[in-house]
């Protein structure tokens, strides 16, 4: 089992609209990751993700391109120490933030 890590991505481009925030929250779920993915008042993408190491690169890489009606312009990506199971489970929030 490979070390648990944290990552905090802020997401820019056409990410708000396009099934974006859903199909973060399925990739995660698949790759066994917990946190959140929520939409940002200013039409980014905000997603923490916490898992095992070897999951996390791979989410990211996807994040990158994101689903087929998306254009992600841009991934900013903030490692975080890893909080221990903050999060049971990862979670769509709604509304803006």
């Amino acid at each position: 089992m490979s070390p648990q890590k944290r990552i905090h991505l802020i997401i820019s481009g056409r990410v708000q609209g396009v099934g974006f925030r859903n199909a973060v929250y399925l990739k995660a779920r698949k790759l066994d990751l917990k946190g959140w993915v929520r939409n940002l008042a200013d039409g980014r993408v905000e997603i923490v993700a916490e898992g095992q190491e070897e999951n996390i690169q791979p989410f990211i890489s996807w994040v990158a391109r994101g689903p087929k009606a998306a254009v992600v312009e841009k991934v900013e990506t903030r490692p975080e120490r890893y909080q221990k199971v903050i999060y049971e489970k990862f979670y769509k929030k709604s509304g803006f933030f």
